[in-house]
């Protein structure tokens, strides 16, 4: 077993790493324009070639993908001479500054308002910040013999300044399009990069990918767990009584009414809900209403008709195979066997028919549970839930790449994780199988 999961986590990172490539791969190719998903059509031509330098979206495709992997906050420190790091603020939230060794040195950003003269922007112990002018001293020459400075502006991006460049940038505020002198000529985006736990900036939400995206998978999570709960059970139970009951009413009236479930998309059985309970009765709200950060629990009737939709598919599914399963095992030469020797017959259901029994049913529940955390985005966005179905519909309506790729990472490791469940149930099942 132990040699099992080993193999089992190579093939976890193995497979990260070639989901990670595929999907930056395929978001490249998908149609869109990043600049104008997020800032709109009627951007001009300058003003997008100036919002893809300053988030780095005109390097190669390689420099982002391992910007994306490996960070960039390294790169960074060795243009500046400083380390770069992050800081949060009283909000929890971080920013990047550039914090020198030396403890007599606040951290700081810097800023030019006419690209001839450098200003330092020092982070004083209350949160606040105290501009100081720098001296021409800070000017380096480079090898084209240009008089550069390397910083991080005040955006929270490494930023080479060229002294005399006359460069703009343009900037959106609630005014309009602004040009603003003395911009940067180069840019690095920072971030830690994905193996030290940051996915990267979201282009779309203009916040750090992990702030959204963690919170939407724990809301998820607890939509489908809740959901797991009722209809694991339940549909075992009905599969297990409709199997054992082949051909009466009981079995064709399960055999229906789950087949009538599991044909009804979701989006109709949902609306169908709606309807009924919510505009018709009013016993209960038809769409999840979250301000700010409130957690799904203040109003829990809230998730009643998500968590009805979620059971009114998933259940029929699995107890039809839970019932398949049931009849097979029970026409087999064993079962038939214990039964001529006078075993009684529900010592013969729950000591030998019943484990065999579930082992389709338990392969058909784990990759189910994939479904219900990720592929449950008709749900979420009929009802209106902040969950990571519906954060991946919306990352990729706006070719939110980091936000695409951090998802799907997820996905991938829920897959896997669920995957490795179910193997180590089936040795619980059957001690026949084992895994060298």
């Amino acid at each position: 077993m132990i040699k099992f999961l080993i193999r089992r986590f190579i093939f976890l990172i193995v497979t990260l790493f070639v989901v990670s490539i595929a999907v930056f791969a395929i978001s490249e190719l998908a149609p869109g324009n990043i600049a104008r998903n997020v800032l709109g059509n009627t951007i001009t031509p300058a003003q997008e070639a100036s919002f893809n330098q300053q988030h780095g979206l005109d390097d190669t495709a390689v420099v982002r993908y391992l910007r994306w992997m490996l960070g960039s906050d390294w790169q960074a420190a060795s243009r500046v001479g400083h380390p770069v790091r992050q800081i949060e603020d009283d909000r929890g939230r971080a920013s990047w500054w550039v914090v020198p060794e030396e403890a007599s040195v606040l951290p700081y950003r810097n800023f030019s308002p006419d690209g001839e003269t450098m200003y330092k922007l020092e982070r004083q112990p209350d949160g606040s910040t105290r501009e100081v002018p720098l001296g021409d001293e800070v000017w380096q020459e480079n090898e084209q013999g240009e008089m550069v400075y390397w910083g991080v502006d005040r955006e929270g991006r490494a930023a080479k300044w060229v002294r005399g460049a006359g460069e703009e940038e343009q900037t959106l505020t609630k005014a309009g399009w602004t040009s603003v002198p003395g911009a940067p000529s180069d840019y690095i985006p920072l971030q830690k990069g994905l193996l030290r736990g940051d996915p990267g900036m979201s282009t779309y939400a203009r916040r750090p990918v992990a702030e959204v995206l963690f919170p939407r998978l724990v809301n998820t999570l607890y939509l489908a767990g809740i959901a797991f709960l009722f209809i694991m059970p339940l549909s075992l139970l009905f599969g297990v009584i409709a199997g054992l009951n082949e051909g009466n009413w009981i079995d064709r009236l399960l055999s229906v009414t789950s087949l009538v479930a599991t044909a009804t998309p979701e989006f109709a059985s949902g609306v169908f809900l709606i309807v009924v309970f919510s505009a018709w009765l009013g016993w209960l709200p038809g769409a999840v209403v979250l301000p700010g950060d409130t957690s799904i629990f203040e109003r829990p009737q809230m998730l009643i008709l998500p968590i009805a939709t979620l059971m009114l598919v998933e259940l029929g599914y699995v107890m039809r195979v839970t019932r398949a399963s049931m009849v097979e095992v029970m026409r087999a030469n064993y079962i038939r066997t214990a039964v001529l020797k006078g075993l009684p017959f529900w010592r013969i259901v729950w000591k030998h028919a019943l484990r065999n029994a579930l082992m389709a049913p338990i392969t058909v529940i784990m990759l189910h549970v994939n479904w219900l955390v990720g592929g449950i985005v008709v749900v979420e966005t009929l009802y209106g839930f902040p969950g990571l179905g519906r954060y991946i519909l919306e990352a990729g309506l706006n070719k939110d790449v980091f936000a695409i790729e951090a998802a799907a990472m997820v996905m991938v490791i829920i897959a896997v994780t669920t995957q490795m469940i179910a193997d180590m149930i089936y040795v619980y099942l059957n001690p026949r199988i084992r895994f060298a």
